[in-house]
């Protein structure tokens, strides 16, 4: 079971993460919705696409732009399609 903990509190759980490059991506229905802000903030991957991002909200402390997913994925990334990945200080732990 993956599970994805930021300021105390576990964001996601899920024993069915998929990992690319390093990450792993969460189905979006295992992510605790009530921590996550939207932002606008967007990058662009080559093989993946456009990413999208959220800001963690826990405990009245933000994480700018710590979960990022892709809205719509290339082919090649398709198995990524509804799932999100996080970084900048959330510890993932498998």
């Amino acid at each position: 079971m993956a599970t994805a903990r930021w300021n105390g509190e576990i964001i996601a759980e899920s024993d069915e993460t998929v990992i690319v490059e390093g990450n792993h991506y969460f189905p979006v229905e295992s992510v605790s919705s009530e921590y996550l802000k939207p932002s606008e903030t967007t990058t662009v991957c080559g093989w993946k696409g456009t990413a999208n991002y959220y800001t963690l909200n826990v405990e009245g402390q933000e994480n700018p732009d710590a979960v990022w997913y892709y809205a719509e994925p290339k082919a090649e990334a398709a198995e990524i399609k509804g799932r999100v990945a996080f970084w900048k200080g959330v510890e993932v732990t498998d």
